[in-house]
């Protein structure tokens, strides 16, 4: 995955029902929704909002082992989209005193949207996911 074919976005807004929840995810040029299960949406807010939780979430616990592990989340990057389902890629950097090492791996995009979100990291969609869907803010 070349560098030059991502694109930056974001999430823009959550929309969260009992039955499912729509992250739309853009940046100034366009906007698409991903469904996800409501209680991850609830996390992703969470996280955007930070919001003070008594005990660690389960992406909490992930990152508590990745920097356990000397290990950082780099960027998140929606990858595919095939059958109306969306594929994620999470991309960590491990540096210790034998070198650096990048991992990549594969993820929900719900997942990686809440990883993301967690660590404070980039997230990117590949030029062939963003030309394939979405629309302008506007509309």
């Amino acid at each position: 995955m070349a560098e030059d074919d991502l694109i930056p976005v974001d999430v823009k807004k959550i929309a969260l029902t009992s039955s499912y929840c729509a992250v739309v995810v853009g940046n100034e040029e366009k906007e698409f929704a991903v469904y996800i299960e409501p209680a991850i949406g609830v996390v992703i807010k969470m996280f955007i909002e930070d919001v003070e939780k008594p005990r660690p979430l389960t992406h909490d616990l992930i990152g508590n082992i990745l920097s356990g592990l000397g290990a950082t989340v780099m960027r998140v990057v929606i990858n595919d989209i095939q059958d109306n389902t969306y594929y994620a890629r999470v991309f960590l950097k491990e540096e210790n005193e034998l070198g650096k090492k990048i991992v990549e791996i594969d993820s929900r995009p719900s997942d990686s949207m809440a990883i993301a979100k967690m660590a404070k990291c980039p997230m990117f969609v590949t030029r062939k996911v963003f030309d394939l869907v979405g629309k302008p803010p506007s509309e």
